[in-house]
């Protein structure tokens, strides 16, 4: 149900919940029930900017009141560094790019069946752009899903791959690392309390040592970290991730881990400022794998006794939680059960279940059809030479999640929730497989986040 104004909003929490100063709610069941659907809609699609403003406002002050908040999972990555945890598990971070009310509460449950607090949602600066998700509207419908499924508690949001483009940066240093300041800005206005910085692009082989080839990698980290640190909430520590290798290219090496970290670490210790909680490293994969001419994903050598001793050095000598292994969601699933064991902290998940949405047999045929066409509409200057249709639909097909995104989101209740079925299933296996169970208890005990309410008009100015 889309309204046209703040009054008619309003009406949608009539006899569950009152907004005044704050969002109280008085009957839960019913608030989880068509409002926080109706909500969550016009916060992200309402023709109104004060609508889509008011709305991304009562859901998080509402989940506030439920016992739902945004956080930084900073102590407990502390934790994990100083071996405090009991058990030794591995974080999933979950890029959700499209169908994302939906996929978000699939997570949710799989979480709460396994009794799991520690699990990321999380939004790449290039998907940001693809998906027509800004960060204001892709926190909101997060919080809105754990509402709706009755979690309780700290939800982790997370800036993936803020990324500086080498290209751009040696062109116009101070304009490419302001404009992920700004992105950075956006991020944690909208209560993004987890952020990771990726300049490991600006890493240069060219120099004669390791030290040198990392430089302006840590160097602009460190900056990009202070700019962090300088806009964080009172009581939050934003957890900041630093990379050393980008995904896809050669393996990372403990010897550049070492030069990257003590570089960094030099850099911010001399401002006083609290340092990167993971690192992340390239031991063999690539964002969405390898397609095949056919359309099928190359078999991944993947390095786990490197990843192993990236994460041991990474959590001994500089108290991090280990390392962060990306790429990883088209892995086949027998290798997952490896990770906690090879200390990887945190591991990024997004292309497999984007495959598993389109690939789908609930997927709508005609929706699907509509997306391939409409990539190569928009996007066929992408085909390279040599490539199959295959490989362009796959290696694109990411894409076509902004081109339908009110379609997808207003699919038929029972073809997104058999879709969801099938997510859960998988996450439910992840988890698992990860070791991430039964740790609500770690969270609590460890994640000292503050509660950060919401401001209304900030929402309704994010919402332009």
């Amino acid at each position: 149900m889309k309204v046209s104004n703040s009054d008619d909003l309003k009406n949608i929490l009539a006899g569950c919940a009152t907004a005044s100063g704050q969002v109280k709610v008085t009957d839960p069941a019913a608030f989880r029930g068509e409002v926080i659907d109706h909500l969550v809609y016009n916060a992200v699609f309402a023709g109104n900017q004060e609508v889509r403003g008011m709305a991304r406002w009562m859901i998080k002050s509402a989940a506030m009141d439920l016992g739902v908040w945004s956080a930084s999972i900073q102590g407990l990555y502390e934790a994990m560094g100083r071996g405090d945890l009991k058990n030794q598990y591995t974080v999933p971070a979950v890029n959700i790019r499209g169908l994302s009310y939906d996929v978000a509460r699939a997570l949710v449950r799989a979480a709460m069946k396994n009794n799991s607090g520690t699990f990321l949602f999380e939004i790449a600066k290039s998907e940001i752009a693809y998906t027509l998700q800004s960060p204001a509207e892709y926190s909101t419908v997060m919080i809105a899903a754990a509402v709706k499924e009755g979690f309780t508690g700290p939800v982790f949001i997370q800036g993936d791959h803020f990324q500086v483009n080498a290209k751009k940066y040696k062109e116009d240093p101070a304009k490419e690392s302001g404009g992920v300041k700004k992105l950075i800005e956006d991020a944690i206005r909208a209560q993004f309390y987890n952020i990771d910085i990726d300049t490991s692009t600006l890493v240069d082989l060219s120099h004669a040592t390791l030290e040198e080839q990392q430089r302006l990698n840590y160097q602009v980290g460190a900056e990009l970290t202070e700019h962090v640190r300088g806009l964080e909430p009172e009581g939050v520590t934003i957890s900041v991730g630093g990379e050393i290798g980008e995904v896809g290219e050669k393996n990372s090496t403990v010897e550049e881990l070492e030069a990257y970290m003590d570089g960094y670490e030099k850099a911010v210790k001399a401002k006083g400022l609290a340092g990167i909680s993971k690192v992340s490293v390239q031991t063999g994969t690539s964002h969405g794998g390898i397609p095949l001419p056919d359309g099928t994903v190359a078999e991944v050598a993947l390095d786990f006794d490197t990843l192993d001793k990236l994460g041991a050095m990474a959590k001994n000598k500089y108290g991090l939680c280990g390392a962060v292994q990306h790429g990883a969601s088209t892995l086949p699933d027998d290798m997952f059960h490896h990770f906690p064991k090879m200390n990887t902290g945190e591991i990024h998940l997004a292309t497999g279940f984007q495959n598993m949405i389109y690939d789908s047999n609930f997927f709508p045929a005609s929706l699907k059809e509509k997306v391939y066409k409409g990539l190569h509409d928009k996007f066929g200057d992408e085909v390279k030479s040599g490539q199959t249709e295959e490989q362009f639909i796959y290696k694109t097909r990411k894409k076509g999640f902004g081109l339908v995104k009110e379609e997808l989101w207003t699919l038929p209740e029972v073809t997104r929730n058999s879709i969801g079925a099938e997510l859960e299933s998988k996450f439910d296996f992840l988890f698992k497989q990860l070791a991430a169970v039964d740790n609500v208890e770690d969270v609590k005990k460890f994640v000292n986040s503050a509660k950060i309410p919401p401001n209304l008009t900030d929402e309704i100015e994010m919402a332009g």
